[in-house]
């Protein structure tokens, strides 16, 4: 029985021990550009530039990115305050609307002449076109000239957008980014409940909020505390490489001319560059807007407390499946492709639909398919550790160590008793200020460590090794249990070891990391190195870690 439960033990740590492979942690959001509220205008630019990779590789690539002649765009969340949008970046700039908007793009073709036309396709819009040239798929810019798109948009979501120009290869090149249409009538309950208890944790502790919108869907089931955004896309070297060879020998040749267009090859397929939002790991956890990275503004690295209802945006983008694993919980679909999954009235005619019943499925691994995009919630409560992850201690001193948890319906500390997410009753704010605030209240006090060295309950069914020589690292705090308090308490009095999160990160941190990952091995690889690509790290930060979406 021991051997089983540490066995459970390890398993569920190894993750956290895992972090210590890694650097110190930046957050993510879902940063994209905005324009005039009811007829945004976009004025996007398609060019050349390099990708930087974590093997010192720099990728030449073509990318949408923010005409510099025309004037800037807003810049969203705007508690981010450090935002730009380069000529060419990759994904492309995300751009965030509202339902109903009216939504004009103006791209312009800056791609070498024998590159040719460009354009932009906006599936699940019904979209107009203004100048440049017929195309198979869409209007055409040709090189140098514009084109100008118009549309309506008719519903909320997260949607792709990406070239319809000789898409095997503009598209392998970097031409995709984001469209987030928000809703334009966010639900009342979004602002009650669990929600407002959330708000009042994260002002407690002087937390900004970096949500673009309190639902994701004008749907009282929609409603979410935080957000991030992933973009999955993979690179063939072989093809830019190629490219960029032919550009240069083309350099100078006259649009249209003959000869004047390139010939690369994109079969056989060999990606060994694996992106989550243009970047691979570890990239992908440095800042949003980081200097390193002039072409990829945007980064990959969730961060989240016990409780909070996160919105994943998740796109597929390039030519492959990627079955990316969301390590701690399964993900809760809402929709794909800005359409929510609602199920039928029971007994009613079966072309009726309640429009508040959510019937999109638990996943497992949320398999992306190029150019479908999907709407999920995820969350993570330390429910079912069969441990106190607070190290709390009956028997201690400290003030901490002892607090209470009392459980609502759904036996959570939370501080009232929702029945469901429509509850409306009074926030306790003391509770959702406190550092325990959604702990699982069933295994409160319920010790881990059988004789543990600090100020945590003993008679567990686990011997941990000393904090001196258990497995440390940038995020690792050294011990099992989330806070501050409980990390120093746990690694007891006499102890010299300092949590080497305290030499990376703010002291206060300490939370527990997992790995979110594709599933296919070669895609956590960068040019067949582990660890990289689609590889990322999740934290959860007990209440009192500010997490700051800015950095």
């Amino acid at each position: 029985m021991l051997i089983t439960q540490l066995k459970e033990w390890t398993e569920r740590l190894l993750p956290v021990a895992l972090a210590s492979l890694l650097c110190a942690a930046a957050q993510a959001a879902a940063p994209g550009i905005t324009g005039a509220p009811g007829t945004p205008a976009f004025n996007l630019i398609a060019e050349p530039a390099n990708i930087n990779q974590p093997d010192g590789n720099q990728v030449y690539s073509w990318g949408y990115g923010c005409n510099p002649a025309a004037p800037a765009p807003g810049y969203v969340p705007a508690a981010i305050t450090n935002a730009k949008c380069p000529a060419m970046q990759i994904p492309g700039p995300t751009l965030v609307v509202t339902e109903g908007d009216s939504v004009t793009v103006n791209l312009t073709n800056n791609l070498p002449t024998a590159a040719g036309n460009t354009s932009i396709l906006f599936p699940g819009f019904q979209v107009k076109s203004v100048g440049g040239t017929p195309g198979l798929l869409a209007q055409e810019a040709a090189p140098g000239g514009t084109v100008t798109y118009t549309f309506t948009a008719t519903s909320p979501g997260t949607r792709t957008y990406y070239s319809g120009t000789q898409s095997d290869l503009q598209i392998e090149m970097g031409l995709y980014g984001v469209i987030i249409v928000l809703p334009k009538n966010v639900p009342a309950v979004c602002t009650s409940g669990l929600h407002a208890a959330n708000l009042a944790a994260e002002a407690a502790h002087g937390e900004k909020d970096f949500r673009l919108a309190a639902a994701a869907y004008d749907n009282p089931k929609t409603c979410y505390d935080r957000e991030y955004l992933f973009q999955f896309a993979e690179m063939d070297p072989t093809i830019h490489q190629a490219a960029f060879a032919q550009v240069n020998a083309l350099n100078g040749c006259v649009a249209g001319a003959p000869g004047c267009s390139l010939q690369v090859p994109t079969e056989p397929y060999h990606p060994a560059y694996f992106l989550i939002n243009g970047r691979s790991m570890p990239d992908d956890m440095d800042a949003n807007y980081a200097s390193e990275y002039p072409n990829q503004p945007y980064n990959g690295n969730p961060h989240l407390h016990p409780g909070e209802q996160v919105l994943l945006r998740i796109v597929g983008q390039g030519h492959w499946q990627h079955p990316f694993h969301e390590h701690a919980n399964h993900v809760r679909i809402l929709a794909r492709d800005g359409n929510l999954i609602l199920s039928q009235v029971p007994g009613s005619n079966p072309a009726v639909v309640d429009p508040t019943d959510l019937a999109g499925p638990l996943l497992f691994t949320t398999t992306t398919t190029p150019g479908v995009a999907m709407d999920g919630i995820f969350y993570w409560t330390g429910r079912g550790l069969n441990w106190d992850a607070y190290g709390h201690n009956p028997k201690s001193t400290d003030p901490l160590a002892t607090l209470a948890c009392t459980p609502d319906a759904n036996g959570y500390n939370t501080g009232f008793a929702p029945t469901d997410t429509t509850y409306s009753g009074p926030v306790n704010t003391a509770v959702a200020g406190a550092i325990n605030y959604y702990e699982w209240c069933a295994d409160h006090n319920k010790p881990l460590e059988a004789t543990p060295v600090g100020d945590v309950p003993a008679g567990g069914p686990a011997t941990l090794p000393n904090p001196n020589i258990l497995t440390n690292g940038a995020w690792f705090s050294g011990s099992p249990y989330l806070g501050p308090d409980a990390t120093v308490r746990a690694t007891g009095p006499n102890s010299s070891f300092q949590p080497a999160n305290t030499q990376a990160n703010p002291p206060e941190e300490r939370g527990f990391a997992f790995m979110w990952h594709s599933h296919n091995e070669r895609e956590i690889t960068t040019n067949n190195v582990f660890p990289g690509g689609m590889f990322m790290m999740m934290l959860v930060d007990s209440r009192e870690f500010v997490i700051d979406e800015s950095k």
